[in-house]
């Protein structure tokens, strides 16, 4: 199928980019989400009225993401889980837990932007994740584990 792209996707390609993707892919994930639309003439034509407009938008998404982006990377997270002697927890610390508490200290993330690289974080320490804000965009953010005692 072919379709014309309204925002930047990863792996795909630019702001107005005709591309071909399988017929799935376009009518389950990327026209519902607003991220492409079918290639036919009048949506191309409408495009090209509009893509000063889409711009405009996309680089304000981008200088906001990038502005947030700072912010957080100034941040240090401390999370608190009960753990045992030995430096492990009882539990995780997952992507959720990390987004939770960015959230709390008035951060706008979402559990699916932390990427945590390694899986769930199960030992006492200082690590590094990462924080996924816009397509251009990915901030570490330093997160400190601490632990609980039973």
């Amino acid at each position: 199928m072919q379709i014309i792209l309204l925002d930047k996707v990863i792996n795909l390609g630019a702001l107005g980019d005709v591309v071909k993707v399988k017929e799935g892919y376009a009518r389950n994930f990327l026209i519902p989400t607003g991220r492409a639309r079918r290639a036919t003439q009048s949506a191309i034509a409408e495009f090209e009225a509009r893509r000063a407009e889409l711009e405009k938008v996309a680089a304000a998404k981008h200088a906001e993401a990038q502005a947030l982006g700072e912010k957080i990377a100034a941040v240090t997270l401390k999370l608190s889980q009960k753990a045992g002697v030995d430096g492990r927890l009882f539990g995780s610390v997952t992507n959720g837990d990390v987004a939770e508490e960015l959230v709390k200290q008035g951060f706008a993330v979402s559990k699916s932007q932390v990427r945590l690289p390694n899986g769930p974080l199960k030992n006492v320490g200082d690590y590094t994740v990462s924080v996924n804000l816009h397509t251009d965009v990915t901030v570490d953010v330093n997160v400190s584990v601490l632990g609980e005692s039973a």
